[in-house]
């Protein structure tokens, strides 16, 4: 699904230069979990933001289904986003003048999917979440494991090939964070293929593969659990 080949992001300033990828490949296969770990600063972020299309290489390639993206235009690396991508950020990145359910209906709007399909899917999900009573709520009247579990949801409404998640548990407590880690770990094993970025080994270990990164660049990638 995800290959690349000396990708590199340096990011420039009139008297600063900082490479915060450096000559990176990885490779990740359709229905993989993997989890990305470093000390803050090595560029794992950067990797997610560039690997999500959201940023664009400075160098190096970045094949995505086989496609070549990484020079795509803006234009065109958003298409490609999405139709194929879901996000789960730390901070939830939900909308606040938005509902529960407009939060998690929002990507279809963009994806122009009928109105029929929207209802149903969304409250399909929101059930499975067991948040279908806090349909009506807005973000700030929802915990934070609330608040994620609303952001997986939407992350997924698409039926997204790829999902990345940046630190989904760093601002819950413990259950609620085990909790969001056992959705992602059953949405893999139906298929969806997961890039996590953590600092926790816990969470790290619900993947089948950690890739350590330091100083912009992978130094380690260890399997935890044999991919089938």
């Amino acid at each position: 699904m995800i290959k690349t080949t000396k990708l590199a992001k340096v990011y420039r300033t009139e008297e600063v230069e900082t490479t915060a990828l450096n000559e990176v490949d990885v490779e990740i296969r359709e229905g993989e979990f993997v989890s990305v770990m470093g000390p803050s600063g090595c560029g794992k972020s950067t990797l997610l933001n560039v690997l999500g299309m959201i940023d664009s290489p400075s160098s190096g390639d970045y094949f995505f289904n086989g496609e070549e993206v990484g020079r795509l235009s803006e234009r065109k690396r958003s298409n490609v986003r999405k139709h194929n991508l879901g996000f789960v950020f730390q901070s939830f990145n939900l909308i606040d003048e938005l509902t529960v359910y407009e939060n998690v209906e929002l990507p279809m709007l963009y994806t122009k999917v009928p109105s029929v399909e929207r209802k149903k899917r969304v409250e399909e999900l929101l059930e499975g979440m067991n948040i279908m009573h806090r349909r009506n709520h807005f973000p700030q009247q929802l915990s934070g494991g609330q608040q994620q579990r609303v952001a997986v949801a939407r992350a997924i409404v698409n039926r997204p090939k790829l999902i990345l998640a940046d630190e989904p548990t760093g601002n819950l407590d413990s259950a609620n964070g085990d909790e969001v880690m056992k959705i992602l770990a059953q949405l893999n094993s139906e298929g969806t293929t997961i890039l996590m970025v953590t600092h926790s080994q816990y969470c790290a270990e619900f993947g089948n593969r950690i890739i350590r990164m330091l100083d912009g660049q992978v130094v380690t990638e260890n399997l935890v659990k044999q991919y089938l």
